[in-house]
């Protein structure tokens, strides 16, 4: 009979989920009966002059959300190496919810349960509920919510439309001696964006490029500029 698989929770210290957060993954007592994966779809409506309804242009599409509860038992019926629910929530909240001083934020994080299941994201939100308590008032068992959204690096964000559209996010490879409303020009044929895409970057430079490999041209719009 093959053993119980249990969900585990894995910290990494880089965006690719290469290098591993230093320690062993938290994994659950017990798995969790329900899972929620959330998908979605943002549009902006517009109404063109002389209609009656509005029509939904495509705007994003958000990262993918997983959700779960998890039970912490520390009453030694479900492990009985593991009875100190301090200890526990530590463990848990070290790996996806403490500033990592390292990376200046909380680590990336891997949940993964068998085979079917491996969310690569960051956490949005932990809710604890103490639900069973000894005579002396500690906490014996706890309900744990949990919501997660998928995490995807600027450098494999993919490019769904004209790579000329200011409406979507583009990683830009800077090209030697190239200013940035040159480049500004190259991408989507208008120079005056070059003051929302240095924002964006936290850039204090606009003309010497030197030094900068990569820039993100996030999503623009003309009449900001």
């Amino acid at each position: 009979m093959a053993s119980l698989e249990l969900m585990k929770i894995t910290g990494y210290t880089d965006e690719d989920f290469q290098n591993k957060f230093s320690g062993s993954p938290y994994t659950f007592m017990i798995n969790p009966d329900n899972i929620k994966v959330q998908k979605s779809i943002e549009y902006n409506e517009q109404q063109a002059p002389a209609t009656s309804s509005a029509s939904q242009k495509y705007k994003s599409s958000p990262s993918d959300k997983l959700s779960f509860d998890i039970v912490i038992d520390c009453t030694g019926v479900v492990d009985s190496t593991r009875t100190d629910m301090a200890t526990e929530i530590t463990a848990l909240e070290t790996i996806i919810y403490t500033y990592n001083g390292k990376i200046h934020r909380p680590n990336f994080v891997k949940v993964q349960w068998g085979q079917n299941i491996s969310f690569n994201g960051v956490l949005d939100a932990i809710d604890v509920s103490y639900t069973l308590f000894k005579p002396d008032g500690s906490p014996l068992r706890a309900k744990v919510s949990l919501s997660f959204s998928q995490y995807v690096s600027p450098e494999t964000v993919t490019m769904t439309d004209a790579p000329e559209s200011p409406d979507l996010t583009h990683i830009v490879t800077v090209t030697q001696g190239m200013s940035l409303p040159q480049l500004c020009e190259k991408v989507w044929n208008d120079d005056s964006l070059y003051i929302q895409v240095a924002g964006f970057n936290k850039l204090n430079k606009f003309r010497n490029l030197n030094g900068i490999d990569k820039l993100i041209f996030p999503p623009v719009n003309p009449s900001n500029s």
